[in-house]
């Protein structure tokens, strides 16, 4: 199934029934007066959000939903039948935006949200409806009022707690299918993740987290080069970034022969990788500059190519630690960058509770409300005197 995260639909509410002009005539009432009921209301156009739901896909092939209208009223004052609502499901962190102004009309941002979209038209009124005691015979009734239209632009940002990003081929994939139970595509060429993929990762004491792994971000993402650009959206929502670097790219690097010498070799080395992590940070910054203000984890995969050299492992984290803290402007945590290796699961103990105790705090803030000042009170003892 492809994955669909934008869609353009039209949504009608049901045209309201048109009322009645009926007499009441029965045999023993010769007077028996105007009797037309009011036409039914109709059916409305109403969004509900659902966590089952992971794309737009449905969107796909039916894009123009309308409601039915209200039924015309009838003798013996009856109202006609109201039209019947349309439900439309959609997943959770959809977007929905008017085509026209562009301005955003709702965010489904919870399990369950309900938006009613648009309106039925009010049914007409029966000509009983007119009666007046100067007035007691009306012969007309009123039209059903039209519903409401609307175009609409679908957009899906996937929430999760926390992304993994980096250039094609770091291992993103590797990682995710590792730490949860997501199966996303694994090969040995770039852009072989062409969708996002979301994984719960379970913790200890029933706690756990949902992991985005995004497909691969190159230098010009943000102008639409690359897959990346289709997807930076889905970033936003999240509340953490695993910043991958690719630990062969560093080890074909810094074990190259080189004229200058193997300190030379080593420098061009992390050079490279922190172009690499400059670059990706720069296009998170183009897209959306609140985006480098969120907290990251920096992560060298790929241990099973460098554990044959421990002390350019650990050389290679000090300078890179120098240097992330002069770019990021916020030092890093004391075992950043970790050192990892998903192919052999290593390194993934440590990473995923610093991963935790992160999303704990960025949840704790977003749920921390407004400080309230109150006066203080003088005590009792102030108030005797």
């Amino acid at each position: 199934m492809r994955f669909i995260d934008e869609a353009k639909i039209k949504v009608a509410a049901g045209h309201g029934g048109p009322g009645c002009v009926s007499f009441r005539r029965e045999k023993f009432i010769p007077r028996g007066g105007p009797d037309g009921g009011d036409g039914g209301r109709g059916g409305d156009i109403i969004f509900v959000a659902s966590n089952q739901l992971g794309t737009l896909q449905d969107f796909r092939f039916k894009r123009v939903y309308q409601a039915t209208a209200g039924l015309h009223g009838s003798g013996a004052n009856k109202t006609g039948h109201d039209g019947e609502d349309i439900t439309i499901r959609i997943p959770v962190g959809t977007v929905i935006r008017d085509v026209v102004t562009e301005e955003i009309l709702i965010d489904f941002s919870e399990n369950g949200q309900i938006w009613h979209a648009c309106k039925g038209g009010r049914g007409g009124k029966g000509n009983a409806h007119f009666v007046s005691s100067t007035f007691q015979a009306p012969k007309f009734a009123q039209e059903g009022e039209e519903g409401q239209f609307k175009e609409l632009s679908l957009e899906l940002k996937l929430i999760a707690d926390a992304a993994i990003i980096g250039f094609p081929n770091a291992g993103k994939s590797t990682l995710i299918s590792r730490i949860s139970a997501a199966k996303p595509k694994i090969a040995d060429y770039a852009f072989t993740t062409l969708t996002p993929n979301l994984g719960v990762v379970a913790m200890p004491e029933l706690q756990s987290f949902v992991v985005a792994d995004i497909p691969g971000l190159i230098e010009g993402a943000s102008k639409g080069w690359g897959l990346g650009h289709k997807f930076l959206k889905h970033i936003e929502r999240t509340r953490v970034f695993v910043h991958l670097l690719d630990g062969t790219k560093f080890l074909e690097d810094a074990t190259t022969p080189d004229l200058e010498g193997e300190a030379h070799s080593f420098d061009k080395a992390v050079e490279e990788l922190i172009r690499r992590y400059t670059i990706i940070r720069n296009e998170l910054g183009l897209f959306n500059e609140a985006l480098l203000h969120k907290p990251e984890i920096v992560v060298l995969n790929k241990l099973d190519v460098l554990e044959s050299n421990p002390e350019l492992v650990e050389k290679a984290r000090i300078a890179l630690r120098q240097r992330i803290a002069s770019i990021r402007g916020v030092h890093p945590t004391p075992a950043e960058p970790y050192v990892i290796s998903a192919v052999a699961g290593r390194g993934l103990h440590e990473l995923l509770y610093a991963v935790q105790e992160e999303i704990i705090t960025q949840r704790e803030i977003e749920n921390r409300g407004p400080i309230s000042y109150e006066p203080s009170l003088p005590d009792h003892a102030e108030l005797k005197r």
